[in-house]
């Protein structure tokens, strides 16, 4: 695939997810993206059984390289310093004010670099009554109104993965492709910050719309009972799911992969406006019909309808369908000490093609002689003796 983020370089000094999220982003479409961690420990989300390689951090830092420094040390800074002077992005997901008693604030990077593109994300800003409160995955989610819409009121816990740090970090490495636009007009790098907060209001926002022009607070149920979403279980304990949207075509083709043609001639589903003010009851319907028969045969009933549906897969399942191998969704690469690595690539193709391959995660500090060797040489430095930074 085109690597049209080729000749960017990127500083990634995030943790977790939001921050090495927007990095991998960028990663994926071909900047040169250098992990900078802790010495000893790392990036807290390598953390495993005892290891440095979790499934969690291996999530978010492929194509990446990763070297090792405390920008408490004064030689380190020295050397974080000349990285900055080569780079155009640096993102960071500390807390406000960590960033500046680590030598690696915004003023501080901007000056040493004008042209810097400098990123920062925090749970609820950089100011305001909340800006120092700790913020994770459910807290933002639930701040920003989006959590009640997960929750089942019958079974009222926290659902599904980490939706928030995910889709803060997407919204970081937009930010940060539009400043580096501005910069090809201007010349001079821009701060693009990001909150957690913000970042789920507007993912938000069509709760929001339907807020504040109709007056209606949705909730877990409204957007399904529009859309007229179901999921059914089937005969052998496996789901699948059903989008019914408006059309009436994919009603009656329902009516017909069912065996039950007259079935929406019932007043309570002869339309839309019926089937939304009767779904409970329709649901009760379905579900008695689709328990009596495995998935693959309704699965093929459904699709010889041209009924709206698919498997509910789980991960085993999901990247063995036949259209998800035509894509080549699943790739993989190969780690000289970590061994075979897969993962879903890219979802953007550009001019026809995807991406095809991999850099699996790095071990922590594996670039440090590629990277830092030159520098620390430049600056008169010994390579430094094993040992651990300290935690933000």
């Amino acid at each position: 695939m085109k690597k049209v983020l080729e000749g960017i370089r990127v500083l990634d000094q995030g943790t977790f997810i939001t921050g090495p999220a927007a990095g991998m982003l960028l990663a994926d479409l071909g900047a040169d993206v250098i992990k900078v961690e802790q010495p000893g420990s790392g990036d807290p989300f390598r953390a495993f059984k005892g290891g440095l390689y979790s499934p969690h951090y291996q999530t978010y830092n492929r194509n990446k390289r990763s070297v090792t420094l405390n920008t408490k040390d004064k030689d380190d800074l020295a050397v974080m310093d000349e990285l900055v002077r080569s780079a155009d992005v640096y993102i960071q997901n500390f807390r406000p004010g960590a960033a500046d008693r680590l030598g690696v604030g915004e003023g501080r990077l901007r000056d040493i670099n004008p042209r810097l593109v400098y990123c920062s994300i925090s749970g609820f800003g950089q100011t305001g009554p909340s800006a120092s409160r700790p913020a994770y995955d459910s807290v933002a989610q639930a701040a920003s109104g989006f959590l009640g819409l997960l929750i089942n009121p019958e079974n009222p816990r926290v659902v599904g993965p980490a939706l928030a740090d995910a889709i803060t970090g997407f919204y970081a490495a937009y930010g940060i492709l539009g400043a580096l636009f501005d910069r090809g007009r201007t010349g001079v790098g821009s701060t693009v910050e990001v909150s957690m907060l913000e970042a789920m209001c507007h993912f938000n926002l069509d709760a929001f719309t339907h807020f504040y022009s109709v007056g209606e607070v949705m909730g877990p149920y409204s957007r399904p009972s529009v859309s007229q979403s179901y999921v059914m279980k089937c005969k052998d304990g496996k789901w699948l799911a059903l989008h019914m949207s408006s059309p009436e075509k994919f009603w009656q083709g329902l009516a017909n992969a069912i065996e039950r043609p007259n079935l929406f001639e019932d007043p309570r589903f002869c339309d839309r406006n019926a089937r939304i003010q009767h779904q409970e009851t329709l649901i009760k319907v379905l579900s008695e019909i689709f328990i009596t028969k495995d998935r693959n045969a309704w699965c093929e009933r459904l699709l010889a309808q041209d009924v709206p549906h698919a498997p509910m897969y789980d991960p085993s399942e999901a990247l063995e369908d036949p259209q998800a191998k035509h894509l080549e969704i699943l790739v993989s690469g190969q780690h000289p000490e970590m061994g075979l690595f897969r993962t879903v690539r890219p979802p953007v193709n550009f001019d026809g093609e995807h991406a095809k391959s991999v850099v699996p995660p790095p071990v922590l500090g594996e670039h440090n002689d590629d990277i830092l060797g030159p520098i620390r040489a430049t600056l008169g430095q010994k390579p430094p003796s094993t040992g651990s930074g300290s935690d933000v």
